[in-house]
Parts: C-alpha cells; structure tokens; sequence
C-alpha cells in the first residue's frame, strides 16, 4: 500500500513540474517515516556509490559536449551532411539526421545534439520551405541518436552500475543507432516527396572537389569521436581519461580552428557546464539512494513477483518491461530513468535470459523514445524552444517517426539479440 502510494506520489510530483531530485527526495522520506527507517544512512549511503573516480566522466563529457555545441564545432559537420543529401527532396532535412548521429557521437547528449544541431540547420530548412512542424519534429527525433551513438553518458552510467563492461555498453546500442536514423531518413523522404515547394540548392561547384573541401574542413570536428572511441577500444584510454581528452581536444578546436569561442564565451561555457553537471550529479545522488531503498525494500523481487504472476512467458516478460520504460521514460529524464529502470528492471530481464549487455541496448532506445514521447518528452519542448516553432504543429510528425522508426528498432533490438550483441561479439568477443 504505501509503495503504490509513493508511486502515485511521484508520478503526481513529476508531472506537476517539481524537480527531479526535489521529487524523489520528497518520496524517499514519505517512505523513510512511513516505514519506521532511520534517514541518518541515507546520506552516506549515496557518497559511498559515488566516491569513486569513473563518475568524473559524466561533467567531463557533458562540458565538452557543451564547448562542442559553443564553439561552432557543428557547422562543418552541417555542411558535409548537406553536401551528401542536400540537392535532392527532403534530401536537406534528411541531412539533419546525418548531422544528428555524427554530432551526437562527438558530444554524447541528446539536449546537446538538438540545440546544436536544431540552431544551425532550422534557417536552412526554412530558407529552402521545408515545414516548420515537421523539420523541428525530425530534429526532436533525430537528437536522441547521441544517447545511442557512443560515446553515450547514459551507457557509461549504465556500465557503472550493473559493473557491465563500458566498451560492450558502447557497441550495444551501436546497430540500433544506425537502424534508426537509416528509418528516419527513409520516412523524411517518403513524406517530404510531394512537397514540390521544396527549394533545391543549385550545382554552383563540382561535387568532388566541394565534398573534398568540406571534409578537410570538418576533419577536425570528426576525429574527436575516432580519437576518443580509438582510445577506448585500443586499451590506450580509459573512458574518464578519454572524456579528459575530449575536454583538452575541445577547447583548442573551439579557439583556434572554428572560432567559436571566445574568452567570454569560454566563461559562459563552464558556468553552463557547472549548472548542468551540478543538476545532474544531485539527480543522480538522490536516485542512487532511493533505488538503494528499493533493493533494502525488495521492491524488485516484488515487481518480478507481480510480471510472473502475469505471464511466464519471456516474450509478454519482454513486453512488460518494455512497457515499464516506456512509461518510466515519458517522465523521467535519461539519466533518472536509467538509475531506476536498470535497478528495478535488469533483475527480471536477467531472469528471463536476457544478456545485461542486450539489456543496455533496450535501455538506451527505449530512453532516446521516451524523451520525445508525450506527455512530458523534455527533448520535444526543447526542440520548440530551439527551432521556434509550436509544439502543436510538432505533435502529429514526431508521433509518426516514434511509430514509424523508434518502435521498430526498439521491436527489433528487444526481440533479436544479435542486434545489440553482435557487434559487442565481433570486436570484443
């Protein structure tokens, strides 16, 4: 009784606006005095999972995702994506997810990949009459691929805490990453077909020697993810020290090859960066305590309890887990949701066969589809602050590529495990 009232008094929290950590802080003590625990252990309880130096690589890479968004690091790769894509139909918007994946393998955030990406690419779709409604609904689709595409924040954090291998985490979600934005392309396209209004830049240089330029230029911007994933895969780097070298590679891309950032620029970057990591590292602190509750409680014994009671069968077990994050997802924000979902949620799925390394792959596209799912979908409201353009007109686009491109992926990824294990198989054995 009381836990069904702690649910029901988060979910109302939550979707009344009330902060992340604010909210589970709020529940974690209605269940500490309603269940006679002393709430002295709580704090300690969370310093202790955090004391350790592999959570540095969170605020490392979320600062340089952020110089990254700053310091004009995305341009180059705009241009590129609309060099390969841009001279035929919805070929421009089609660029956009391209931009979106290579982004977002450099700063590894969804809510940086679209204010990054969303900025830059909005006036050209505009300028070339492309649908604000639907060109800001396919940037809100395409942001989440940074969750999937590594180096992903949230894998690293998912490898954490189930002591899951970072570099397995990393490739799991590699495959499912590209399945969706290869679907989100395919639908931009079969939709932006008929819209003869669509402006097509003209052939004003040949294409070989415009695509060898722009390459050249955006060479700098790519080989951040190739030196940070090289690293990491050729034993030289561990992942924190891979997210000090993307800060250190960063900062002098930003000043001296693409100019965007500038000394005061710099400043507000990190003053950016600490409000963003300090959000995240108390979200993170207050979530770790209450999933710790959780396990003291046996609150996933006794999910696992009442998805047996249902159904033995792995695939409807499947289903009902994936349901779970669903929901989980739609109002929670990443990093909150994949604490909780992978302390209630991996004992089940493990208990039905299911590899944690498989789980981490259904986690990450199941988190990229909740962020821009109804009714809370942060990236959604993000993308209509960053492109201007109302949610309303937003709503019908970005239900059809959830429908149309996320649940098949998140379809194909839960119910065939090669699609996240083989690459994980392949490389790493």
């Amino acid at each position: 009784m009381i836990i069904g009232i702690s649910v029901l008094l988060i979910c109302v929290l939550l979707f009344a606006g009330v902060a992340v950590p604010i909210a589970f802080g709020g529940v974690l003590l209605f269940l500490a005095y309603t269940g006679g625990h002393d709430v002295s252990g709580f704090m300690p309880t969370g310093h202790w999972k955090m004391n350790t130096v592999v959570i540095l690589v969170i605020p490392l890479f979320i600062l340089a995702g952020d110089i990254m968004k700053n310091g004009r690091i995305a341009s180059p790769i705009v241009d590129l994506a609309e060099m390969l894509l841009g001279r035929i139909r919805g070929g421009l918007s089609g660029a956009s997810v391209v931009a979106s994946a290579m982004f977002g393998a450099i700063s590894g955030s969804g809510a940086a990949t679209l204010t990054c990406i969303g900025s830059v690419m909005m006036p050209h779709l505009r300028k070339a009459n492309y649908p604000d409604g639907f060109s800001a609904a396919l940037l809100v689709a395409a942001s989440p691929l940074g969750l999937l595409i590594p180096p992903s924040s949230a894998q690293l954090i998912y490898a954490w805490i189930t002591q899951q291998s970072v570099l397995k985490c990393f490739l799991a979600t590699v495959v499912p990453g590209i399945i969706v934005a290869s679907l989100l392309v395919i639908i931009n396209l079969i939709m932006m077909r008929k819209q003869t209004d669509i402006i097509l830049p003209e052939d004003k240089e040949q294409f070989v020697r415009a695509f060898s330029r722009k390459t050249f230029i955006a060479m700098p911007a790519l080989m951040m993810p190739v030196i940070i994933l090289g690293g990491i895969y050729g034993g030289i780097m561990t992942p924190t020290e891979a997210a000090g070298v993307a800060v250190l590679y960063a900062i002098p891309i930003g000043f001296f090859v693409y100019r965007g950032l500038t000394w005061n620029v710099f400043l507000d970057t990190l003053k950016e960066s600490g409000v963003t990591i300090g959000v995240v590292m108390v979200m993170i602190f207050m979530v770790l305590i209450v999933s710790r509750f959780l396990i003291f409680e046996d609150i996933p014994g006794m999910a696992e309890e009442l998805i047996f009671s249902i159904s033995d069968n792995p695939i409807v077990v499947l289903l009902m887990i994936n349901l779970t994050m669903i929901l989980i997802g739609m109002i929670m924000d990443d990093f909150s949701g994949l604490i909780l979902s992978a302390t209630l949620l991996l004992p089940i799925a493990k208990s039905v066969g299911i590899d944690p390394i498989h789980f981490a792959a259904i986690l990450g596209v199941n988190l990229g589809m909740g962020n821009i799912t109804p009714p809370t979908a942060p990236l959604l409201f993000l993308g209509a602050r960053v492109t201007g353009a109302p949610v309303e007109r937003m709503l019908w686009p970005t239900m059809i590529f959830i429908l149309f491109a996320w649940m098949p992926t998140l379809a194909l990824t839960t119910f065939i495990p090669e699609v996240a294990l083989w690459l994980p198989e392949l490389l790493l054995g």
